[in-house]
Formats: structure tokens, C-alpha cells, sequence
């Protein structure tokens, strides 16, 4: 068992609509104070799933990796973490 691989916004033609929809302007935000400042691409995820099903992902079981280019850690520890979660630390 491998694993999982947990993807943030991946530019696909569905990620390009969200991000021109009403929503929009939430997403970019994410993306611009991540770590990253930027989407991921679908190669990005491949590369993650081509090396846990590769031999070099051999020892790697059972866990699950986020490919989100840093907004979960913006979200619970940057610039998006809420407010009263800033201020419980």
C-alpha cells in the first residue's frame, strides 16, 4: 500500500473555470500566500504518484502526501489562519 497523494488547486481545465468563477478571487488569494504562490500542475501531482509506485517510494507506506504548494500551512499558520486561531498560539 502506497499511499495517498492529497492535491491542493491543480491547474486543470476545471481548476482554470474556478478560478475565473465567483469564487475566484478566494482561490487566488490562497495561491498567492502559499509558500508556493502559485498552482500546481497535474505533472507535479504524476511526479509524487511516480515516485510512492516506483522503487524508490518502496519503504514509503501508509501515508498520506499533501501536494498544495503550502496553503493548508497558510491556512492553520499564515496569512489565512483565522483570526482566533492566531490569537489561541
Amino acid at each position: 500500500m502506497p499511499g495517498t497523494i492529497s492535491p491542493g488547486i491543480i491547474i486543470t481545465p476545471l481548476a482554470n473555470d474556478e478560478l475565473k468563477g465567483p469564487r475566484g478571487a478566494g482561490y487566488r488569494r490562497m495561491l498567492e500566500v502559499s509558500a508556493a504562490g502559485r498552482a500546481g500542475t497535474p505533472d507535479e501531482v504524476g511526479n509524487v504518484g511516480a515516485l510512492l509506485m516506483g522503487p524508490d517510494g518502496a519503504f514509503m507506506t501508509g501515508s498520506d502526501f499533501l501536494v498544495d504548494g503550502g496553503v493548508t500551512a497558510a491556512y492553520w499558520f499564515g496569512e489565512l489562519a483565522p483570526k482566533s486561531m492566531v490569537s489561541e498560539t
